[in-house]
């Protein structure tokens, strides 16, 4: 009796969850997939459902409350969206680029702005000592917001200058990933809170919530301070940047420093982040948002997607640059997975004889995720995109640069998670200074490395075909 009973509940279940798969699923592919696990699978395939399945882009567990400033916002981003068609809304430069404008204003609700200053920082070193003199400097408010924050000589020194600035009067505000920042003890945290640190963690892993909230992880990396100075791209907090990692060597990565108007979309990045983790809606205030005040040549936007958003913006601006790129489309970014969208643009990219490079590094922290990434090198190198392995140390840039008028730099992979389940963050910039600077960065990389050959390539044993092929089925939940 007691033996119907689970069975009954689990197919009562099972075909709520089929219903659900057949309303909200995505691609055919992927709810046939679930559809197999669940009926497969006796019990896993639910929980495995529950836990890396669920739409959540249909069903959203977060709402932007409309306070009357993000109304206004709102309203004046349809305003803006509306007067694109008109030329003279966009600096001549950018006009050309109208179409991607538009498609990330409608998508992602940013707007572009003009007037920014923008500073590539390209190592953990430059990164760190360039935020650590903002937060020196700080007046009014400092907002913090990392992924991984890990323990160690870097994190022991932003709490003391934390805490230093508290005792100033300033206010701080520190919001972290509850998975990323795991290993996070709570005697740090405790130490932030005694010295009047407001700290909010983002979905805590907490019981009762880890099967709804694991698979949707807040990716982002931000620092505003004082609404004039911002910081954003690949870098968390950890020793592995200053100090190196046993296996992997130095992590190298890039990150940006902006100052300017743009910086109050970072400023609402966080905002929202920080209203959803701690429930306060303090940081929506005007003192928060300064009016716009021009202080160099850049027009650059902000692209933030999450789980939550209409539309998988940061997939969108990945798909459209490569498939508007006429000369080149450099890449980097250690977690290339790019899923059959992206990839066919690459191929058509690279076949239409566009120079298309992919910059990796010859190391990886994850053998899943280095089997997976390789499980598609063949395919593009057929099509001749060109794939370097750079030598020294672990590239955990995200970068990519077309045709010296466009570059992305941020913290969105190249993969499924960054699209669909992370909350990331990238900046677009528009205009040949940037694009040139990183370009003669990325060629100069380029030639230190080792280019892979697709003859030789096919050549691989048949073990690492079986590895590719076992690691792709994964590749969704990486």
């Amino acid at each position: 009796m007691f033996l119907t009973v689970l069975v009954v509940l689990y197919l009562i279940t099972a075909i709520g969850l089929v219903m659900g798969l057949l309303v909200n699923g995505a691609r055919p592919t992927k709810t046939l997939a679930w559809l197999l696990a669940i009926f497969t699978i006796p019990v896993g395939g639910i929980l495995f459902y529950f836990v890396l399945g669920r739409n959540k882009r249909k069903n959203k567990f977060f709402e932007l409350k409309k306070t009357p400033g993000i109304s206004k916002y709102l309203n004046k981003v349809d305003n803006y969206y509306r007067k694109l068609d008109e030329e003279k809304v966009l600096p001549e430069h950018v006009r050309e680029q109208v179409k991607l404008v538009k498609l990330l204003t409608k998508s992602s609700k940013f707007l572009p702005s003009a007037g920014n200053a923008l500073f590539p920082l390209k190592n953990g070193p430059s990164t760190y000592a360039a935020i650590f003199d903002a937060l020196e400097n700080a007046k009014k408010y400092i907002h913090i917001q990392y992924y991984i924050f890990e323990e160690g000589e870097l994190a022991d020194n932003f709490l003391q200058l934390l805490k230093r600035k508290v005792k100033e009067g300033i206010k701080v505000r520190f919001l972290y990933d509850g998975f990323g920042s795991w290993e996070l003890s709570r005697a740090f945290i405790q130490s932030l809170e005694s010295s009047g640190i407001e700290v909010a963690s983002f979905l805590p892993m907490r019981f009762g919530k880890f099967l709804s909230s694991l698979n949707y992880r807040n990716h982002r990396k931000i620092v505003v301070v004082d609404g004039k100075i911002g910081f954003t791209g690949g870098i968390n907090i950890s020793d592995k940047y200053i100090k190196g990692d046993p296996d992997l060597g130095m992590w190298l990565d890039t990150h940006l420093m902006i100052k300017g108007p743009l910086v109050r979309s970072l400023q609402a990045v966080f905002a929202m982040d920080w209203c959803f983790a701690s429930g306060k809606e303090d940081v929506f205030s005007a003192e928060h948002f300064l009016e716009e005040t021009s202080v160099g040549q850049s027009f650059a936007q902000v692209v933030a997607s999450g789980p939550d958003s209409d539309f998988a913006s940061i997939r969108q601006l990945y798909f459209s640059i490569v498939n508007s790129a006429t000369q080149y489309v450099y890449i980097i970014n250690p977690y290339i997975v790019p899923g059959e969208a992206l990839l066919e643009a690459l191929q058509v990219c690279a076949l239409a004889g566009v120079d298309v490079r992919l910059l990796l590094s010859s190391k990886s922290d994850s053998l899943l995720v280095k089997w997976s990434v390789r499980s598609y090198f063949e395919d593009m190198l057929r099509a001749g995109v060109k794939i370097y392995l750079y030598p020294e140390g672990f590239l955990h840039s995200k970068v990519i640069i077309s045709d010296d008028r466009l570059t992305s730099i941020g913290t969105a992979n190249l993969d499924v998670r960054s699209f669909e389940q992370n909350y990331e963050i990238n900046v677009l910039t528009y205009g040949k200074a940037m694009a040139c600077e990183l370009k003669k960065d990325f060629i100069r990389d380029c030639e230190i490395s080792s280019q892979i050959d697709y003859n030789e390539f096919k050549k691989r044993p048949l073990n690492e075909r079986l590895k590719e092929g076992a690691a792709k089925i994964f590749s969704p939940l990486l």
